[in-house]
C-alpha cells in the first residue's frame, strides 16, 4: 500500500518545525527587558488612529485597535518607571 503524499508532507513539516525549534532553544539567550515607552507610544498612535479609521469607515472593528491603543497606553503608563532612560548627546 503506497503512503499518500499528504502523509509525507506532514512529516517533512514536522520535522523542520523539530529542527527549527532545536536550533532556536540551543541559541537561546537572556530574554531582553520589557521596553514600557514603546507601549505608551504605539498606545497614542493606536488610539486616536483607530478612532480616525472608525468614523471614516464605519467599520465597528476599528474600534478594537481604539481599545488596543487604550490597552497598550495604560501599559505604558502604569510602568512609567521602567522606561528606558535614553539621554541624546547634543552637538554644540
Amino acid at each position: 500500500m503506497a503512503i499518500p503524499v499528504f502523509a509525507i508532507m506532514i512529516l517533512l513539516v514536522l520535522i523542520a518545525v523539530a529542527i527549527v525549534l532545536v536550533v532556536v532553544l540551543k541559541n537561546k539567550k537572556r530574554p531582553k527587558e520589557t521596553d514600557y515607552r514603546a507601549f505608551y507610544i504605539m498606545g497614542i498612535s493606536f488610539l486616536p488612529l483607530g478612532i480616525v479609521l472608525f468614523l471614516t469607515t464605519d467599520n465597528p472593528g476599528m474600534l478594537g485597535l481604539t481599545a488596543l491603543g487604550a490597552v497598550y497606553m495604560s501599559i505604558g503608563l502604569s510602568n512609567k518607571d521602567k522606561w528606558e532612560k535614553k539621554k541624546k548627546k547634543r552637538k554644540k
